[in-house]
């Protein structure tokens, strides 16, 4: 009581809330490293990122990361590919992203295709989806009519005797 004073109580930080919504990509499991060289076929249930080589044939029910290191000569099969090296090979995915380094040879079947300038493609890309193109006929436009030709202007026409008239006299 005296001397002493009463403790204040220190605010306590209050946290942010955290909501359990699950991230929008999943994690990477596995990494093939920048020195690691892979002849063969690789499968798999997970995130993929690959740093090296890979020669063969690639598919995952998760994402795959193609990083501006790696060198790819496969098929790749995945859910969503990011491509920042060099690959040569048929692509299908739900989403394809290719960075400004990336290159890409082959043939693209996907849903959707995010190309970032200085990207290289070169092979036919095919979304196979059911919509259809707009289709000219169906316009329900009224036709306009057509603009009736104007003549052009005559001339004005000048009799021999008003061209004699309008001669100016000789001295």
């Amino acid at each position: 009581m005296w001397g002493k004073e009463k403790e204040k109580p220190q605010p306590q930080p209050v946290a942010p809330p955290t909501t359990a919504r699950p991230s929008a990509t999943p994690p990477i499991e596995t990494t093939i490293g920048p020195n690691t060289h892979i002849k063969g076929d690789i499968q798999g249930d997970g995130g993929l990122r690959i740093d090296g080589i890979v020669e063969g044939n690639i598919e995952t029910t998760g994402n795959l990361v193609i990083t501006e290191s790696a060198k790819i000569l496969a098929e790749l099969k995945a859910n969503n590919i990011s491509i920042a090296g060099a690959v040569r090979g048929n692509i299908s995915a739900n989403r394809v992203e290719i960075l400004d380094s990336g290159r890409v040879w082959g043939d693209l079947q996907i849903k959707s295709l995010l190309i970032n300038e200085g990207a290289y493609l070169q092979g036919q890309t095919i979304m196979p989806q059911d919509l259809e193109p707009p289709q000219i006929d169906s316009f329900t436009s009224t036709p306009r009519p057509a603009a009736k030709p104007q003549a052009a202007p005559k001339p004005p026409v000048i009799e021999p005797e008003q061209a004699e008239a309008s001669k100016p006299e000789k001295k």
